[in-house]
């Protein structure tokens, strides 16, 4: 085994659990197992990380020795621990994860027979993607003669990334665009540049997974700051506390989504985005912009970007072509003042060296189309968002889900401490979830489910079937009468 440093602690790991036991107190091993799995398998617990010894686990779990040992039985039989005699238990990656009992939503398999309602991400537009790729192949002529490496992204591109900022309110110039693969290169470079190991980054709480992934990675550390409540159940910002925390915290660096908050659906409103924007400016903390979901409002138009508020080096704004256009592209982008674009090309040459020229080509030829892509896409996204909540209201009258003006996933409160072991359960039925957890931090969100209306409606109600399989499989609380069902905006 390979020497690994990484250690989590007993008192730690046993926060990372959440609320674990089963109401009726049995079966304790096989769902602290579960659990143990569904960390490892979704991320919150990183591979090669020793694990707390039976004895000290048991101690912070309050459970007996033996409940543990069991569970750690059962997760080496499944290949997630890997034990030495005498140096102690590491966590590892199945060498078939999609054959135990839950799987990453985030894993690499691509596994069609199930019911993926883990990925809030849509099918391409075909026609549009085909008629883009095509013309790219013919763009891609007048490249090849080149050495293909490109720091900043190909010139068409970030000249049609910015003529789109432009369109949307935000003057531009192609000299303040960096493309990258994908919004998560975005992040880790922006990371990479304004945060080293223990810098705090302040984040609102929940938010987007992988973005807590980039920040851990980096070394550096998240600090929540928790979103409220609004009367559509999505959420809201309280920029009184955030306020306070950019002060007391002075952290290094603010991550904020503030189109179709992830996983709430949140917008944030204009009064909010130019205060957000004073108070970083005087404060001198750099804020990153997060607008991966922007181009999908369904129920009317958005407030101004953020950036037209008070540009400045300290701000950038991050895109993606993978949510509106297709994932598979993996295009993204960067935008700030040229100085700091130059600043992160730079850094960029230790990580990547540019991104693959046919995509970018794809993308820069979908740019000019995005308008009447985002319309096609708002009559289904409108028309699937309705008939999910529908079918929720109807199958899970218990669960309160909101009601996003966009995005693609509703944020569902399930009534329970249980979103956790449904994500267990619904994998024996074939439906992938993303439990609530997932977009917080430590244990966070158990009564919460991030629910995608990505799917076909035929998928959509084949999915719900079976998750309402698993819902009842569960052993749940005596939480009184039924609730009235929720009715459908």
């Amino acid at each position: 085994m390979d020497d690994v440093d990484r250690r989590i602690g007993a008192r730690s790991f046993a926060r990372l659990l959440g609320d674990w036991r089963p109401p009726d107190g049995r079966g304790l091993a096989d769902a602290l197992a579960d659990r143990v799995r569904l960390l490892v398998l979704d991320g919150r617990l990183p591979l090669q990380t020793r694990v707390p010894a039976e004895r000290e686990l048991a101690g912070a779990l309050g459970v007996s020795r033996t409940t543990v040992a069991a569970a750690y039985d059962a997760l080496r039989e499944a290949a997630v621990l890997r034990s030495r005699r005498g140096s102690g238990s590491w966590t590892q990656l199945p060498d078939d994860p999609i054959s135990g009992t839950t799987q990453s939503p985030f894993s690499p398999h691509g596994d069609r027979s199930l019911f993926d309602l883990a990925h809030a991400a849509l099918p391409a537009p075909s026609a549009e993607l085909r008629r883009a790729a095509a013309g790219a192949v013919h763009d891609l002529d007048a490249l090849l003669g080149g050495h293909g490496y490109d720091l900043l992204g190909l010139p068409a591109l970030r000249t049609a990334i910015a003529d789109r900022f432009t369109r949307r309110g935000l003057p531009t110039t192609p000299d303040q665009v960096l493309v990258t693969a994908g919004a998560q290169s975005a992040i880790g470079l922006v990371l990479a540049a304004f945060t080293g190991p223990g810098d705090r980054v302040l984040v609102e709480h929940p938010t987007y997974p992988n973005a807590l992934d980039a920040i851990a990675a980096r070394g550096a550390r998240a600090v929540p700051v928790p979103m409220g409540t609004s009367p559509d159940g999505t959420g809201s910002w309280d920029l009184d506390q955030l306020t306070t925390a950019v002060r007391d915290v002075a952290p290094r660096l603010v991550y904020v989504i503030p189109d179709f908050q992830n996983p709430t659906g949140a917008v944030l409103d204009a009064a909010g985005r130019e205060r957000l924007v004073d108070l970083t400016r005087r404060t001198g903390t750099p804020l990153l912009v997060d607008e991966t979901l922007a181009e999908l409002a369904l129920d009317g138009p958005l407030p101004p970007p953020v950036a037209t508020f008070g540009d400045s080096a300290q701000l950038l704004t991050i895109g993606s072509a993978s949510k509106v256009f297709w994932g598979g592209l993996r295009i993204g982008w960067i935008r700030g003042s040229a100085a700091t674009v130059r600043r992160l090309a730079a850094l960029r040459a230790s990580i990547d060296l540019g991104g693959p020229a046919l995509e970018q080509l794809v993308v820069a030829r979908l740019l000019p189309e995005v308008e009447a892509v985002t319309a096609a896409r708002r009559t289904e996204l409108v028309a699937a968002r309705a008939h999910l909540l529908e079918r929720v209201a109807a199958l899970f009258p218990r669960w309160r889900p909101s009601r996003p003006t966009g995005g693609l996933s509703l944020w569902v409160d399930l009534d329970e401490p249980v979103s956790s072991r449904l994500a267990v359960a619904a994998r024996r039925h074939d439906v992938l979830l993303a439990a609530g957890p997932r977009f917080g931090l430590d244990g966070a969100f158990e009564r919460r489910l991030r629910l995608p209306y990505t799917l076909r409606p035929d998928r959509t109600d084949a999915a719900l079937e079976r998750l309402l399989l698993a819902w009842r499989g569960l052993d749940h609380l005596d939480t009184g009468p039924p609730a009235e069902p929720v009715a459908v905006a």
